[in-house]
Parts: structure tokens; sequence; C-alpha cells
């Protein structure tokens, strides 16, 4: 089956699990859905990730969810640059999410990383997500 946006697909069943209450969610791996973990790990809002063999040999990526006193961590998951309409921005319209209380994962020159690092290594790129 072919796909469109596997980041925005990564992303939904990010969003589906932890609204279901899962501990755990599986997607197929990619480059980039890796270096959206990495960015999401980091800034403390899933426990980790451990690539895997599916059942039929696919490489897939296990995430492990978290949670809060029983709340999920992620809040709020939104995906901005999409396949049909990209968003780029400048060093200084990187967007700030609910003022600096979330994070926007930024894709520049220099790799992926949240909106904090573009703006201390002073770089702008394609604004892939938002996270709360």
């Amino acid at each position: 089956m072919s796909m469109n946006d596997p980041l925005g697909d990564m992303l939904t069943r990010i969003r589906n699990a932890s609204l279901r209450g899962k501990s755990t969610v599986r997607t197929p791996a990619s480059k980039i859905r890796v270096w959206v973990l990495d960015v999401l790990k980091a800034e403390g809002y899933i426990r980790g990730y451990e690539e895997v063999k599916s059942k039929d040999g696919h490489p897939e990526i296990e995430i492990s969810l978290k949670y809060f006193d029983g709340a999920p961590v992620i809040r709020e998951l939104r995906r901005v640059s999409t396949p049909g309409r990209r968003v780029y921005s400048g060093v200084k319209e990187i967007p700030q999410v609910r003022q600096g209380l979330g994070i926007a994962i930024v894709s520049t020159p220099k790799g992926v990383m949240s909106d904090a690092q573009a703006r201390s290594v002073n770089v702008g790129g394609e604004v892939l997500c938002t996270v709360f």
C-alpha cells in the first residue's frame, strides 16, 4: 500500500494510541520518523523507541509512550507541513507553541531539531509538526 504522508501517519498512530491509553505503538521504520522520535525523546515526550522486525520481516519502530498521573504527556500533536503544502520558516519566524510550553519540530539543513535548538544555532527550515 502506498502512503503519501509517512510522518503524518506516525503522528496519527501516536495520537490515537495515547488517547486509548496504550503503552506502546508500532509504525513502519524510516529515517525521518527516527529523527522526529529522537527529538521527542530528547524533549521528554516519549519514553523511547526501538527498531524491531515485523512478522513479515519489514523493519518497524516500537514507540514507548509516556504518561504522567494516568494522563498522556502528549496532549496535542499536530502536523504543520504536509506533502501538499510545505511550510518553511526563517529563524525569526519559527512558531512558539503555547508561549514556549510546547515545541515545534523543524527540519533544517543541520538536521531535525526542536524550535529552541534551531533558534540557538540560528537556522530555519521546514516546520514538520507541533507538540504540546
